[in-house]
Parts: structure tokens; sequence; C-alpha cells
């Protein structure tokens, strides 16, 4: 082990122990940011490779998680605005996903996948392969329940809940005066991709940006935000157990 290696091991190791008996979330989202710039710094010419490069950490993500506690993870993927990206990019990324979703559902795998975003978005292949992932694990346990954001919008997620909203009490016969009496928040979230989920305790971005750009605008509201310069695919451990030293140092309101 060379000196830098040691060193690394021992600062790991520090931030560990200074986690023990701390706060953890119990619901962390990470904006998984920066896969092109890195494809480019790294001197490819083909943003794929980024993509490649930042759903092989994946899986190591999961298990950190899965290590610290955490009960519920959700990964934006791809965004409602990336799919205005040229195909050629565009149609390799969502190969990445569709084959990153296949391998997490893998036999031997702890994880269950849920999928939330605009499927219908989807090209009719992908969509097909990412439910199919969610059904292969719907059983699971074991691991953290793994929110794939594909075709993930904050906006559109909101306005597909009220849209959701509307029919079923259209279907039931509600008038637009009943409704207004009685609509709250609890009724909009009841519609959202992420019903029945806690809202997440910890946001992650990476790649220096401070930012949401739409990611769970609705379930956000409360939530503490960690931004790390690095870029996705080299996000480290210690990074990781940074963001839950910073998170344990928050004092939590709730706006009170």
């Amino acid at each position: 082990m060379g000196v830098r290696d040691l060193i690394y091991s021992l600062y790991e190791r520090r931030l560990r122990a200074s986690l023990v008996g701390k706060p953890r979330p119990r619901h962390v989202g990470v904006i998984l940011d920066g896969n092109r710039r890195w494809a480019r710094e790294m001197g490819f010419d083909d943003p794929a490779q980024g993509h490649m490069a930042g759903a092989a950490k994946i899986e190591q993500l999961l298990r950190w998680c899965d290590d610290a506690g955490v009960e519920l993870v959700t990964l934006w993927l791809l965004s409602t605005d990336n799919l205005n990206r040229p195909p050629q990019e565009l149609e390799p990324l969502l190969r990445i996903i569709s084959d990153l979703a296949g391998d997490l559902a893998g036999e031997g795998k702890p994880w269950r996948l849920r999928m939330v975003g605009a499927l219908d978005l989807l090209p009719t292949a992908t969509a097909t392969a990412l439910k199919a992932a969610e059904e292969a694990t719907v059983d699971r346990s074991g691991g953290a329940t793994v929110n794939f954001a594909v075709g993930y919008g904050g906006r559109r997620e909101i306005t597909d809940a009220v849209r959701s909203l509307l029919q079923e009490h259209a279907k039931a016969g509600t008038t637009i005066e009943e409704l207004a009496e009685v609509l709250d928040v609890d009724h909009i979230a009841q519609h959202l991709y992420t019903r029945g989920q806690p809202d997440p305790d910890l946001v992650i971005r990476t790649s220096g940006e401070q930012r949401l750009s739409g990611f769970l605008l609705w379930q956000s509201v409360h939530s503490e935000f960690y931004f790390c310069e690095a870029y996705w695919p080299d996000f480290r451990y210690v990074d990781f157990l940074r963001a839950l030293r910073s998170y344990a140092s928050r004092h939590r309101r709730y706006g009170s």
C-alpha cells in the first residue's frame, strides 16, 4: 500500500468513526451529474464512455447506502430535458440505463427497483425493459429500495399527479366545486410517482453544480442538500461519507 492509499484509508476510517451514533438519512436522492464532462476530460470523444463509467459506479453507491442503513435511494438517471439530446447520444444512454436496470435486477442482487418517471415518453423497448426489471424485484428485501428516475422531471411529475387526481375524482362523480373544497397537499402527494414513500432526507448532487434542475421538486421541500465537486464517475466512498457527515451536522427544523 502506497502512502497515498494509506492516508486515504486512515481518512476513510476517521470519517466512519465520526458517524457512529449520528443521525442517518432514511431516503437519499442522487443527481448523477458530470458523466459527459468526465468523458471529455478523460479524452473520450464519445459521451457514452462517461455514461458507462457512471453506470458502473451505481452498484458501489447502493452497497454504501446499504452499509449506512439507507432504506431508499432515488437515482436521477434521465430527465425529460435529456430526451431532447441528439439520437446518437440518447440511444446509447437509453441502452446503458436498460442494461443497468437488468443488471441490478439480476439474481443474487438485494435491491427492489421502482420506476419513477414518465415511461410513456420513452421508446417502447426501453420502457418494457425497465418495467420488467421492476417486476422481477417486487418481492425483494435485504437491500434498499431503488427509485430509477428515468424520463423524470419535477414539473411533469406534479402535472401528472394533478391530472391523475382529477381523473380519479371525475370517475367518482365529484364536481370541481366539491373537489376544490377538500383538495389539499396530501391529495396531490397520493398521486406522485413516489406515493407511499418518505420524502428524501438528503439530496446529493455531483459535478459542482448547485441547483435541483427539477429533481423531486415537491418532495425535497425539507431535504438537506450536499453538493460535491467530483464528477459522478469519480465519486468516492469518502465523498459519500462526507455527505453523511454533513447531513448529521444539520439541525432539521422542517420550517418550524
